[in-house]
């Protein structure tokens, strides 16, 4: 986050002495992207956080991706996606859904405390489609419920803790995730025009600190998987400062921006990462031009695969398709798709909908994992036609 944040005890200046009660030294961790010229965060552990005592190779568990062939408008329905165990957590039960080589898409309903976790191949965004719990990381805990995105930032330590299933939308990005420029000034402030700002955002707000002895920790780097084992807790830390951090954002904060006529996808966007945006579609008022037509015009995604997943209320423009809360919907570039038939007529004078909805657009193409196909509604693509090979 491209704000400043001090939490916890610092001493006065940076990269001198931090002497403990005991008459030792906190060992600084500085938490840097972009090589030293970009966010950073300097950290405070009681202990070195360089003492790594045993490193074992972990078997990848995404799975392969399938290209998405033939190439046609899909429906997934991820209340259909099962686990064989009760106890899944939300880092080693996540089932891949999509994936290209900016980002991979998950999906997982997590009951019990995820493993200590650091993602170092780049940001991930979680967003919390229900339940609640804790997610515990290195700069300290964050209570998370539904409509909650999360974004945790490359190399934080974390683990998910449930209170409640959680039902969770993983982002895994190949790069840096955060607020859309052109919401920012050059210095990183939010602007007037921002659907959001700095008073919607929530960050760690006291250290956790925990004590332990030979710690694993998984980490995902650009290689692979590795457990790792240290000598001393992560969760280590009496205090940091810093504009580099893991951060909160509730959906129901944005706030929509609508006009006369149909507005187009960009207005809700909401953050951006390597190739691919994210966007908010929430309950507002829509266009209020005389002879609007308030749902979207049939477009072709030239340039993008369009995913949908839809989280609240009634998707006016796709009524009738099969879609329901937990869907996820794909068009791809290539194919041209619009509103479900009837659905133009039955939007004429209507001022507001009742909808919500998390989009990404990637700007590359997105790849099947194994739960989208576990999960797939092989009629969709033939909705707008009510007919075709999967259709009696």
């Amino acid at each position: 986050m491209a704000y400043y944040r001090q939490v916890g005890e610092i001493p006065r200046k940076r990269h001198t002495q931090f002497r403990t009660p005991e008459g030792g030294l906190y060992a600084e961790e500085l938490m840097g992207v972009e090589g030293f010229s970009a966010d950073s965060a300097l950290l405070y552990h009681r202990h070195l956080p360089t003492a790594i005592v045993d490193a074992v190779t972990v078997d990848e568990t995404r799975g392969a991706l399938a290209p998405n062939l033939p190439l046609k408008p899909r429906h997934f329905k991820t209340p259909a996606l099962t686990w064989e165990s009760s106890d899944v957590d939300a880092v080693t039960g996540r089932r891949t859904l999509f994936g290209n080589s900016d980002v991979v898409i998950g999906f997982v309903t997590a009951t019990a405390p995820s493993p200590l976790y650091r993602n170092a191949a780049g940001d991930e965004l979680l967003y919390v489609q229900s339940g609640e719990g804790v997610v515990e990381t290195i700069y300290g805990a964050l209570a998370v419920a539904e409509g909650d995105y999360v974004v945790l930032p490359t190399s934080c330590t974390y683990r998910v803790v449930p209170s409640q299933p959680m039902n969770i939308l993983v982002l895994e990005a190949t790069g840096h995730i955060g607020p859309p420029k052109r919401y920012l000034s050059a210095k990183g402030q939010f602007l007037e025009h921002s659907p959001y700002c700095e008073r919607d955002i929530r960050g760690p707000v006291e250290p956790l600190s925990v004590d332990g002895e030979d710690v694993e920790v998984l980490v995902r780097h650009r290689a692979g998987l590795t457990r790792f084992t240290y000598a001393n807790h992560p969760f280590d830390v009496v205090g940091w400062d810093g504009c580099l951090y893991p951060w909160v954002f509730n959906i129901r904060d944005f706030e929509p921006i609508t006009g006369r006529v149909h507005q187009p996808p960009p207005v809700h966007q909401t953050f951006e990462g390597p190739n691919f945006v994210v966007c908010s579609f929430m309950p507002r008022k829509v266009d209020y031009h005389p002879l609007a037509i308030p749902v979207p015009y049939n477009h072709a995604n030239v340039d993008s695969d369009e995913l949908m997943f839809y989280v609240g209320g009634n998707y006016e423009a796709r009524k009738g398709s099969g879609i329901g809360i937990g869907s996820l919907s794909l068009h791809p570039s290539g194919c041209t798709h619009g509103p479900q038939p009837g659905a133009v007529e039955a939007s004429l004078g209507v001022d507001y909908f009742d909808e919500t909805a998390v989009m990404v657009d990637t700007f590359r193409p997105l790849d099947l994992g194994e739960a989208a196909l576990a999960a797939e509604d092989p009629k969709y693509a033939w909705s707008w036609a009510r007919r075709g090979p999967d259709l009696d």
